[in-house]
């Protein structure tokens, strides 16, 4: 029994588990790959609070925003991820309700504003890109007192039904007629093709540009040009 017990004493150690020393040293090589992860985000996230479009002041997930709104500047306290829409609608007092809130996916018009005189979907512009930047929404166009052509013909022409949708028929037909005061019925279709109306009124929508049209160029003659520079 005792030259067993030599036997077995002499027998040399099993090395260690290369697995289990491999799995110790893995995980050491991943914590410390997180925690330099962690600096290297925090250093970006410092970098980038003063960096915020248009000259917005970021902190924290939130910014302060300068909108310039039918020529009058107002400031709002909103998430960087705030659209112009619900900026407008719920950040400022008072609200500008103009713009209606639909599909807020881009598709249907209804919240359609101007943007240094450009025709865009509120649902999809950042509150903080269009800080310092012209807005003008339906009510901007004209008011109570003195309509613009385009919400004068709406009114004649019986262009609207719900009403949801007409306040981005007026802004996109308004900036249309500015650019071809002298359209065709197929250009105006064209010109409208990104305005959705669920009630169907595109005839009268139709008939109400055509008409504004016309009451612009008896009021100013000199925007029409020539048929051939509009119509081109």
């Amino acid at each position: 029994m005792a030259d067993e017990r030599d036997d077995n004493s002499n027998k040399p150690e099993a090395p260690p588990d290369p697995g289990r020393r491999k799995f110790l040293k893995g995980v050491g090589v991943v914590g410390a790959g997180a925690a330099i992860a962690d600096q290297l985000l925090l250093h970006a996230s410092e970098q980038a609070k003063p960096a915020a479009a248009g000259g917005a002041s970021v902190e924290q997930g939130a910014a302060d925003v300068v909108l310039n709104v039918n020529g009058q500047k107002r400031t709002a306290r909103v998430e960087t991820r705030t659209t112009l829409l619900n900026a407008m609608r719920n950040h400022l007092e008072p609200q500008v309700s103009g713009p209606k809130l639909v599909c807020d996916q881009g598709t249907c018009g209804a919240c359609t504003v101007l943007l240094d005189d450009k025709p865009v979907y509120s649902c999809l512009v950042l509150a903080v890109d269009a800080t310092n930047k012209k807005i003008t929404t339906v009510e901007g166009l004209g008011t109570l007192g003195k309509l613009n052509e385009v919400q004068t013909a709406f009114v004649e022409k019986d262009a609207l039904m719900c009403g949801f949708c007409t306040p981005g028929f007026v802004t996109t037909i308004s900036a249309y007629l500015k650019k071809n005061p002298n359209p065709s019925l197929d250009q105006v279709k064209e010109a409208c093709k990104g305005n959705f109306c669920r009630c169907g009124t595109y005839p009268h929508v139709f008939e109400a540009a055509l008409s504004a049209a016309k009451t612009i160029a008896m009021n100013n003659p000199l925007a029409l040009g020539t048929e051939s520079e509009v119509r081109s």
